[in-house]
């Protein structure tokens, strides 16, 4: 992979290598858009076959926190960092140490936050060296676990969805097929249970499938049959890809809303549920409520604030609809054109400021 052409036709800003012999600490931090603000985005540590294949991961996610963020409608830009290595055996106090010192040195051009690998407990020890980090211990003023509120944004965004495709935003009577009801989707379902809905799930664990159908009266059905489930939307919360070739034709769903990442097998299955007339909910602006959630830490967490901030997923999933109908485009896209115009009229609008203020230091010298 040739780095600088890659960063160059994506418009990266930077890509940063930290090493620490003594702890092993072997970490790539992209740094993709600072246009709408500093970058955020989390840190991942994972067993990579390669360096290549860990920096091509790093520049790939921190291009999707981009887009992530510009959609929510934050004033944040886009990176990731990728730690080589097993999370299991190779985690050590001064790893997470010397990266925050790594943070700390870009002066706030970055801020980390826990993913793949990495828990709230290295957020803490990552705070002992640097401020740029979210999702830290509750003790230290964090928001705590974030999936109620990913929860809750899910369920915005499907209302959203609900509304573009039957006509109304009352998920009452509707029937939803659940894929996965891990944390997040637990929650999901609390709020369409609440409302109304019908529900039917699926998991490989046992117990989480159990425990819908306890709290909730779900129907539980085998994870292939979910593809199969006469349905009114369906929610994929587990697994990426689960919208592909094989599993389109299969579907009975009207709607597709879910809190899964990386939903879409390619791009081009967007183009195959558009002229089949699915409406599809884009997974990163509909599981926005987290990025939501962390990102108002930076401000003194204030949970009610939070929480009114989520509820905007609903109009940003309405806008996504919008843009796919006034440019005749799949949602998929739309939804990257949602960023992208949001990221050019903040460009648009600091390049000017920062025109005049050249101007002003023109004179003054």
């Amino acid at each position: 992979m040739e780095f600088f052409s890659y960063m160059e036709k994506y418009d990266y800003e930077q890509l940063i290598f930290c090493q620490d012999k003594t702890s092993g600490l072997k970490a790539v931090i992209a740094i993709h858009d600072t246009t709408l603000g500093p970058a955020l985005g989390g840190t991942r540590m994972w067993t990579y076959e390669t360096e290549e294949a860990a920096v091509e991961d790093a520049l790939r996610l921190a291009r999707g926190m981009t887009y992530k963020n510009a959609a929510a409608g934050l004033n944040l830009g886009g990176g990731k960092t990728v730690i080589i290595g097993d999370p299991k055996t190779e985690k050590n106090e001064e790893m997470f140490r010397a990266f925050g010192r790594y943070i700390q040195g870009l002066h706030g051009r970055y801020i980390t936050a826990e993913d793949v690998g990495t828990t709230v407990q290295d957020m803490d020890t990552i705070y002992q060296e640097t401020n740029f980090v979210t999702g830290i211990s509750p003790a230290f003023g964090s928001s705590g676990n974030p999936s109620p509120v990913t929860g809750y944004g899910v369920y915005r965004g499907m209302k959203a969805a609900a509304k573009e495709g039957f006509g109304t935003d009352s998920l009452e009577g509707k029937t939803i097929a659940i894929q996965g009801v891990g944390n997040v989707a637990y929650h999901l379902c609390s709020y369409l249970h609440e409302e109304g809905a019908s529900l039917v799930v699926t998991d490989i664990n046992k117990e989480a499938v159990k425990r819908a159908v306890d709290e909730f009266g779900a129907k539980a059905v085998e994870p292939d049959d979910i593809y199969d489930v006469d349905c009114d939307i369906y929610a994929p919360c587990a697994l990426g890809a689960t919208i592909n070739d094989e599993t389109i034709p299969r579907l009975k769903a009207k709607v597709i809303a879910g809190a899964a990442n990386n939903q879409l097998k390619d791009a081009s299955h967007g183009e195959v549920l558009h002229e089949k007339g699915i409406v599809y909910t884009p997974d990163y602006v509909i599981n926005a409520g987290g990025v939501i959630n962390v990102a108002d830490e930076l401000n003194g967490y204030n949970k009610e604030r939070a929480m009114k901030k989520v509820e905007t997923i609903y109009d940003n999933v309405s806008q996504v609809f919008e843009i796919s109908r006034r440019d005749n485009i799949p949602a998929n896209l739309a939804a990257d054109r949602l960023a992208e115009e949001r990221i050019e009229r903040m460009r648009h609008s600091r390049s000017q400021f920062l025109q005049d203020e050249k101007h002003i230091l023109k004179h003054r010298l």
